[in-house]
């Protein structure tokens, strides 16, 4: 059977602020802990006024206190921007404090624009470092060996369970060499999610970690009481998407009735083409076509996200999201 997660940015509508954002994470994820969602993951963003999840180990915390069942983690942390040791650290500390509920996803984007990663004291080319970085980042998350220079405490030992995270065909072939799960970004980019998938399955390399490949892929779900209402709350979605196409991203606009009043037919063909996955409507539409994902991706776990302006409506479509998978 397939399991179900949640992909959350903590958005910052507008008209809010990041406390409202964080605390709207939180009910969030208390939400898909009760439906019976398998994890829950925050993603790393920096200069990006409508994602309040920038300190990504942090809001993980915020989120692993406020809930009971779940896996709370990361989709993903930006390798690049952070020296392995301080990762490390940081997720043997959410460990020790949540044992068997942390997870890492290791993204290798700068997760921003260049001036910014410059501000991180990081740059473009440190994710061409990202191979030996994962690898430096599973040594201090493995055991310390007698004679270790450096150990990561707390972080040693810890078990904190790797994923690589990819749009492209690069974190596919990592994970694949290195044994690791793998989760495609196709909410964003689904271009290359049936190529990558299958790069990884031919190339999987049993490992400590994972005896046999371990695919996630993601997907927007809006899921409303009717198609229309949901094609309405998507429309936020769809003009986050546009300013972050043309260089103006900002807070979550609320939705509107008819997005081609809002949008360029320009914006609106780039929108299309990132929401090629979604599942788009009423309980019967979202359940039809979250069943056609998984049939034709074979992954063994779908992540659903979906940037809905209000708190009520968004977790309302979870619980639809959660019948239509067969979770509740």
């Amino acid at each position: 059977m397939t399991a179900y997660s949640v992909l959350d940015l903590s958005p910052v509508v507008e008209g809010g602020d990041i406390a409202r954002a964080l605390s709207e994470t939180r009910l969030y994820a208390q939400a898909a802990d009760r439906l019976g969602f398998t994890r829950f993951w925050l993603a790393e963003h920096h200069n990006m006024p409508g994602i309040a999840s920038a300190a990504t180990s942090l809001v993980i915390g915020h989120v692993a206190a406020a809930t009971d069942r779940i896996r709370v983690g990361s989709g993903g942390i930006m390798l690049p921007n952070h020296a392995p040791i301080v990762v490390a650290e940081q997720f043997g500390t959410l460990v020790a404090l949540y044992p068997g509920r942390i997870d890492l996803g290791l993204g290798r984007a700068p997760g921003t624009d260049g001036a910014t990663a410059r501000a991180l004291r990081r740059y473009f080319d440190a994710a061409d470092q990202f191979p030996r970085e994962v690898l430096e980042l599973q040594a201090f998350l493995a055991p310390p060996v007698e004679g270790q220079a450096v150990t990561a405490w707390p972080g040693a030992g810890s078990g904190v369970p790797i994923w690589l995270l990819g749009s492209s065909l690069f974190s596919a072939e990592l994970a694949a060499h290195l044994g690791l799960p793998f989760a495609f970004a196709s909410h964003f980019a689904p271009e290359l999610l049936m190529q990558a998938l299958e790069v990884y399955r031919r190339g999987f390399r049993p490992s400590e970690a994972l005896k046999a490949p371990y695919a996630m892929a993601a997907i927007n779900v809006f899921a409303a009481d009717t198609d229309a209402e949901a094609r309405r709350l998507s429309t936020s979605m769809q003009q986050a998407f546009a300013a972050v196409v043309t260089g103006k991203p900002g807070r979550l606009k609320p939705p509107v009735d008819d997005i081609a009043a809002v949008l360029t037919p320009q914006q609106l063909a780039a929108v299309d083409s990132r929401l090629t996955h979604a599942a788009i409507g009423g309980p019967e539409t979202v359940r039809t076509k979250l069943a056609e994902f998984a049939a034709t991706t074979g992954v063994d776990e779908i992540m659903v996200t979906g940037m809905v302006f209000d708190i009520d409506a968004r977790i309302r479509s979870l619980e639809i999201t959660a019948r239509a998978a067969g979770l509740a």
